[in-house]
């Protein structure tokens, strides 16, 4: 289901992702302890609304399926959830002790 980009942009924001600039809204992950990862996304300027397709891109770039993607954006899998994920992916080193 397509949805809304400013939505999605919002959801990125509050779950640690912090914009970048360019001609691209680029988002850059950062870990709960402040360093900047590897994992970033883009939305493009060009449409109001992002369709599943891209949807699915930025799923893969931010390490998640499609489904925990949409989970991310409406908000039932919190920040610490979604870095845990990373962090058990490989893709985000653990948090320092």
């Amino acid at each position: 289901m397509p949805r809304k980009q400013a939505d999605v942009e919002k959801s990125l924001l509050n779950k640690g992702f912090q914009a970048g600039g360019g001609d691209h809204n680029y988002f850059f992950y950062y870990s709960k302890a402040g360093k900047k990862t590897i994992i970033r996304t883009k939305t493009s300027h060009g449409s109001r609304e992002i369709d599943d397709n891209l949807l699915a891109q930025m799923a893969k770039q931010c390490k998640l399926s499609n489904k925990d993607f949409g989970l991310l954006i409406e908000c039932p899998l919190s920040r610490d959830d979604y870095e845990a994920k990373l962090v058990a992916a490989g893709a985000v080193a653990p948090p320092q002790a």
